[in-house]
């Protein structure tokens, strides 16, 4: 595997290698030694999640209270997907910015989001099969959201499917009713550099 620095600090995109022959296609999404020499760090799975989704759907943007919040590894097995990594950290150079990383099942590449990050992903094709590994389980208590259409962090989400058809935009009532970057700093959802490093200090 080879990880590679996206503009938002503590996210990767991991590019892996396939094996392809008459059966089909083998690769390895993680392996531990590669990731810690590229990010200097660990992670430990607690959870793994697998969701599949129409195209249109757009789940996200969700990330979790620090500590412990939640870091992910993320790939997509079939269809396609945007994924977007949104820098939620009050105090981070790159507060409210985003990048993506297109994940399929041609390319297979994979990303990573460190704790303090939000996620959203839009999928391109019915069936987007996305599955991600988790360093911390669901706690639906220390879970919120950003609104994923927030014309100030201004993502720009694709308005075609894989197919060349129109997108329509299709959002769950959680995602939908979720509050803009502005309104959930000022009620103090959003995570702070200084928890996060405090986070990182005692792994």
């Amino acid at each position: 595997m080879q990880y590679s620095r996206l503009r938002i600090d503590g996210a990767y995109r991991a590019d892996t290698r396939t094996f392809t022959d008459d059966r089909g296609v083998f690769l390895e999404w993680f392996k531990d030694a590669p990731f810690a020499e590229a990010t200097g760090g660990t992670f430990a799975v607690a959870q793994a999640n697998c969701s599949v989704s129409n195209a249109g759907v757009l789940r996200g943007i969700h990330f979790a209270d620090v500590p412990p919040g939640q870091a992910k590894l993320v790939t997509c097995v079939a269809g396609a997907v945007l994924d977007v990594v949104v820098d939620l950290r009050i105090g981070s150079p790159t507060y409210g910015q985003w990048d993506a990383v297109m994940l399929d099942d041609v390319d297979r590449a994979a990303i990573y989001l460190a704790e303090g990050l939000g996620h959203a992903f839009l999928s391109l094709a019915d069936g987007s099969t996305v599955v991600y590994l988790c360093s911390a389980p669901y706690a639906p208590d220390r879970e919120h959201e950003v609104s994923p259409l927030d014309p100030a962090i201004g993502i720009d989400w694709p308005t075609r499917g894989r197919d060349g058809r129109t997108l329509e935009i299709r959002l769950s009532p959680k995602d939908a009713a979720a509050p803009t970057l502005a309104q959930a700093r000022e009620s103090g959802l959003l995570p702070t550099m200084e928890q996060v490093a405090a986070w990182e200090a005692t792994r």
